[in-house]
């Protein structure tokens, strides 16, 4: 895809709001002002393009079909709420441009909200619903092809429709990946039911971006204060997720997936070392599998930077290396980060390829994105 230069105007996507992993107020809302400069991201005096993998939209077309079964509340008030509504302007697309722009991002890779993938729909349903989403999401791509690259979706409860999803997508919307949940009406996504959808994405070279959905196997011990079922739900929904990838086999059946996982990966690249010891100590209870569970992170997945301060992505990098590293933002609310491609600046010790390389280029190579910034 060649990057056409972008000429700022007025736009939207009837239908398509951008939004993040949780309904509060947008993250670092005085931020959000605007100079009408696009920020240049510069590195050793070297024009850099920036890529972010993880930012989501809601499709607003499904509602008329999901309104009497919905079971995510937190999703009513991009509904019901005005004041919401007004205050993130949620069809107007050159409102998500002007951030981009002051963030320094050149390109996002688009994926729904979380809570738009509706598990519960039966295959004619889920049908209707995933090919509403994801028009929605090539058409605001085919009007901006030098900004945004689509993220689909596939309805991974019925693995069969899942695939046919993936391979329309490709082949007539231009999807460069898929958004899927870590875990799909409580079974892992490394059982042998998705072996069809994962033998797809292999094939296809599909990138594959794993994004978790709280954790409801504990929501009981995560009520209270804190959000725990975001701020710790999310990260071991996560863990847990790939690690059943590792220990189930799925990676050594199809080693060729590129696999992305949110919000770096969660605990896992921080404690991988008790898994390496579990199979190299203790393998009574961890089966063996083709290699120690720390390799599969630096060989077989692909992390995103959003973990919020510059000391933990040094220390995911020291774990998983520089090319594993993709950039994150989730736009645009309380959990996102406004300051990634900062983050990703201010690692000591890289060098100006890996810079490069978390910025944009790992990104652009697996999505298909020209690297001329």
């Amino acid at each position: 895809m060649k990057r056409r230069q972008f000429i700022q105007q007025a736009a939207s996507v009837a239908g398509l709001s951008f939004l993040g992993c949780g309904l509060g107020n947008i993250a670092g809302a005085e931020e959000y002002l605007h100079d009408g400069k696009r920020r240049q991201v510069m590195v050793n005096g070297k024009r850099m393009l920036t890529v972010d993998i993880h930012c989501h939209s809601y499709v607003h077309d499904v509602w008329p079909l999901i309104a009497d079964h919905d079971e995510i509340d937190y999703l009513r008030p991009l509904i019901d709420n005005e004041r919401l509504k007004n205050k993130i302007d949620l069809n107007n697309v050159d409102f998500r441009l002007q951030q981009m722009d002051q963030q320094g991002i050149d390109v996002q890779a688009v994926s729904l909200h979380v809570g738009q993938y509706h598990h519960w729909a039966d295959r004619d349903l889920a049908a209707k619903i995933v090919s509403i989403q994801n028009d929605k999401i090539a058409e605001l791509c085919a009007r901006h092809p030098d900004r945004f690259v689509g993220m689909g979706a596939v309805a991974l409860q019925h693995p069969e429709l899942a695939v046919q999803q993936m391979k329309h997508a490709i082949k007539h919307l231009d999807m460069r990946g898929f958004m899927i949940t870590a875990s799909v009406n409580g079974m892992e996504l490394s059982d042998p039911r998705l072996n069809p959808f994962w033998a797809a994405a292999e094939e296809l070279g599909s990138v594959i971006f794993i994004h978790p959905r709280n954790f409801p196997a504990g929501q009981s011990r995560l009520n209270g204060n804190g959000r725990l079922d975001n701020v710790i739900g999310n990260p071991l929904e996560t863990t847990i997720a790939l690690s059943h990838l590792i220990f189930d086999g799925t990676l050594d059946r199809y080693p060729g997936l590129r696999i992305c996982a949110a919000h770096g990966g969660g605990y896992l690249p921080s404690y991988s070392g008790r898994s390496d010891h579990c199979v190299e100590f203790a393998s009574r209870f961890c089966k063996a599998v083709g290699k120690l569970p720390s390799q599969y992170l630096k060989e077989n997945f692909y992390f995103d930077s959003l973990v919020y301060t510059t000391d933990i992505l040094d220390h995911l990098i020291s774990q998983v290396g520089a090319d594993r590293i993709v950039m994150g933002t989730d736009f645009p609310f309380a959990m996102g980060s406004t300051r990634s491609v900062d983050h990703v600046l201010s690692v000591p010790g890289l060098t100006d390829e890996q810079h490069a390389a978390i910025l944009g280029g790992t990104a652009a190579g697996l999505l298909g994105i020209e690297q001329t910034a």
